[in-house]
């Protein structure tokens, strides 16, 4: 069965970095697009970032523009988000997620995972 397994959150100062992980299994991950999304408190659910299933292109949110990378190892099945310059407002559940095709179009996601909790604050 699919598995997505996030890991890497904690607590980070702002102006601090945190790089995420996401382990997958159960499904062929170099076939499909993932992208990585956030639920603040009290908010509703954003996403983050995304990535074509080769790693060859990549899409980013405009909240996170030049602070966070998203990127791959298809050897290795594992999805990263590297996040640079953390704000408070960063604080949030962080979800990793499967895409139904090797592009990652808006809500087209078939599997996620439990969620990594990231919070930033002195």
């Amino acid at each position: 069965q699919v598995q997505l397994v996030e890991s890497g959150g904690g607590l980070a100062q702002p102006g601090g970095s945190l790089r995420l992980s996401c382990a997958a299994s159960g499904f062929t991950f170099s076939s499909y697009a993932m992208s990585w999304a956030r639920q603040a408190p009290g908010k509703g659910l954003e996403w983050v970032s995304g990535i074509v299933s080769d790693g060859s292109d990549t899409y980013v949110a405009g909240s996170v523009k030049g602070r966070f990378t998203i990127s791959r190892d298809n050897a290795k099945n594992t999805l990263y988000l590297q996040m640079n310059s953390l704000k408070p407002e960063d604080t949030a559940l962080y979800y990793c997620a499967k895409h139904k095709t090797t592009v990652p179009r808006a809500n087209e996601y078939d599997y996620w995972g439990q969620g990594t909790q990231v919070t930033v604050s002195s």
